[in-house]
């Protein structure tokens, strides 16, 4: 293991936090703890195998280059000397040992966000051993297997601590996905008049984007105006209001007079909040099954049936000329359909007739049956290829790029029952099968090469959403989407703050009626995983443009801030306000503010309080659920949530 020399000390201190990883998560949950939280960050990425000292010691600089790059684009109250520190390892193997040697025994927490599930899970299963009390926050995509580890290995640090409460323990393994964080907002990017949606003990919260008003008309605030987009939203040749862009950036939980002198100005307000159903599971997609009707062409099932009315008509004839049982009558008719029964030399002439006629229908029936099992047989072969977007298909979304972001958001889409056509250059990405299996249209091919969107039906698209992990393929399906349909609405997955606002600049200079939106996964999921590691609830985020405003459930007692103040004074405007009171007793809480309790009825907790009144005092025992930006909730919370009880329970 090398460590290269940085402006943090060399050793670690107790209390230090750690983050495993080498993509753009990493780089901004190192740069979100540093900047935002003041904390003493070790970032350990792996190192290169065969390489020498100088290529090792050339990519950990250029990666610290990156991570002071996140540090520059941040707000100014995270200035210098208000930041915390970083320093960059190199390690080969993250064994037990490379652990150990790292410090996990006396770090406060440890994030393990590599892209390789497996690494995670070997990581976190050692870290655990070293030191039962370590805050534990694990990236992995599979869900099930997230939810298991998740509670072995809180289980194993209460064996681990015997003769403590679990509750008690300053112990918590949260698991996360940065694909499952950001899969809303990107859904919600990608079609217009889709709220913004968090949510809270089996409540919805919802956010919208209005536009500025008319001359002479108030902006409708809704149940509270949580942000007001940058004055340049409407103006094509303007700066998006991006980290960067000063007096431009949006101004996040406004306060009275600074909404009032916003006039022009585009808004995010909480629009409502509505109840779940009570008790239910997250809705789930149904499988498409192939209908019956559809392994036959209409001609064919009217060609059958008229075979069918015909043996059927000989057969009553023959019931009724000969005077025997339906039964015998059928069962000669059917041998006669085969050309398998003696032939009626001496029956009577009507008896011959009919023999004829069923010899007949069986010579017609013999080919439709073939016929029939070739388009059966056809049939299912199409239903397990890949689907292509059928004719006449408009106002559905193509989505680029079926990654791991790219199959959590199509499968966001398609529980809105949002049409999508698919484009993917690799047979054999990750969320192929999930198109396959949903029946969804899928286009393999190079989404920059000609004639691919076009085969995704792109000019009669509502939507545009590039979701590939690279920022020139996104820009470029983008330019070449728009040339095809200059008014198209494009959400694009851009990494870089300063690349994207210059593709806003320039894409809003070129097609000013056309709606462009820029997203961030990295961006998105960092401050949930930064707020997991601080020890408290992050119950969701929405993006305000470039920016992210966070839903954190927090206990008022020890937060001076809080505590004995009214909702109107405890209001800071830019930095926190609180939304809702948890009414429930302490003993009645629900651990988890973000799902539905699985016991509703009479036991079932009071839940939340919305309309709040602005005089009611802030008690102690109270739990409240705050709307915050990042820097307002580390401001509030400063470094006691490391030092306190769990966040998520009383």
């Amino acid at each position: 293991m090398i460590t290269f020399p940085q402006p943090a000390p060399g050793v670690p201190r107790p209390g230090h936090m750690i983050v495993c990883g080498d993509d753009a998560l990493a780089e901004r949950l190192a740069a979100e703890l540093a900047t935002v939280y003041r904390e003493r960050v070790t970032l350990v990425v792996p190192s290169l195998p065969r390489s020498g000292a100088s290529t090792g010691r050339t990519r950990a600089a250029a990666l610290l280059g990156r991570i002071q790059a996140a540090v520059n684009r941040t707000e100014p109250a995270a200035s210098a000397g208000a930041t915390g520190t970083a320093r960059i390892v190199e390690t080969a193997v993250l064994d037990e040992a490379a652990l150990a040697e790292l410090g996990v025994r006396d770090a406060a927490a440890l994030a393990l966000v590599h892209d390789d599930d497996e690494t995670n899970i070997h990581a976190a299963l050692a870290a655990r051993r070293l030191n039962p009390r370590l805050r534990l926050v694990i990236r992995l995509y599979n869900r099930k297997l997230g939810q298991h580890l998740e509670e072995l290995l809180d289980q194993a640090a209460t064996l681990a601590v015997p003769g403590l409460d679990p509750e008690a323990l300053d112990t918590s393994t949260t698991v996360l996905s940065d694909a499952d964080t950001a899969a809303p907002a990107l859904a919600a990017t990608a079609v217009a008049g889709t709220s913004k949606v968090v949510q809270a003990d089996g409540l919805l919260l919802r956010a919208v984007e209005r536009t500025p008003p008319g001359h002479g008309r108030v902006a409708d605030p809704g149940l509270c105006t949580l942000a007001l987009l940058s004055s340049t939203t409407s103006d094509p040749a303007g700066a998006e209001g991006s980290d960067a862009s000063g007096r431009e950036a949006p101004v996040l939980l406004p306060d009275d007079d600074t909404i009032a002198g916003a006039t022009g100005r585009g808004t995010v307000v909480l629009e409502t909040v509505t109840h779940t159903a009570a008790g239910s599971a997250p809705p789930r997609l149904a499988v498409r099954r192939l209908p019956l009707g559809s392994l036959f062409s209409p001609r064919l099932r009217w060609s059958l049936a008229g075979l069918l009315g015909c043996v059927l008509g000989v057969a009553v004839a023959t019931w009724w000329t000969t005077g025997d049982h339906p039964l015998h009558a059928a069962y000669l008719t059917t041998l006669d359909l085969f050309a398998i029964g003696d032939p009626a030399l001496d029956e009577p002439t009507a008896r011959q007739v009919l023999q004829l006629l069923a010899g007949l229908a069986g010579l017609l029936l013999m080919p439709v049956l073939l016929a029939a099992v070739l388009e059966a047989l056809g049939t299912f072969r199409t239903a397990s290829a890949l689907r292509r977007p059928p004719r006449g298909l408009s106002g559905h979304v193509v989505l680029v790029g079926l990654g791991k972001v790219g199959t959590r958001v199509l499968y966001r889409l398609r529980e809105l029952d949002i049409p999508v056509v698919c484009v993917e250059e690799d047979p054999e990405a990750r969320g192929v099968p999930l198109a396959r299996r949903l029946r969804v249209p899928t286009v393999l091919g190079d989404a920059t090469q000609e004639g691919v969107l076009e085969a995704a039906k792109i000019h009669r698209a509502h939507s545009l959403l590039t979701l590939t992990s690279h920022d020139t393929t996104n820009l470029e399906s983008a330019l070449y989407a728009r040339s095809v349909k200059p008014d198209l609405r494009v959400a694009l997955r851009l990494h870089d703050d300063v690349f994207a606002t210059a593709v806003y600049r320039t894409l809003r200079t070129a097609h000013p009626r056309a709606l462009t939106r820029s997203r961030s996964v990295s961006t998105l999921a960092a401050p949930a995983f930064a707020g997991a590691m601080m020890g408290r609830q992050i119950l969701g985020a929405i993006p305000v443009e470039r920016r992210v405003l966070l839903f954190a459930a927090l206990e008022v007692a020890g937060h001076p801030q809080l505590e004995g103040r009214t909702i109107t004074e405890s209001f800071r405007p830019g930095k926190w306000r609180v939304l809702a009171l948890d009414t429930a007793g302490p003993d009645e809480r629900l651990p988890d503010l973000a799902a539905t309790s699985a016991h509703d009825g009479a036991d079932r907790p009071r839940g939340l309080v919305w309309d709040l009144h602005p005089g009611y005092v802030l008690r102690p025992e109270n739990r409240v659920v705050l709307a915050a930006t990042r820097q307002g909730l580390a401001e509030i919370l400063g470094r006691q949530s490391r030092l306190g009880v769990r966040a998520t329970g009383a």
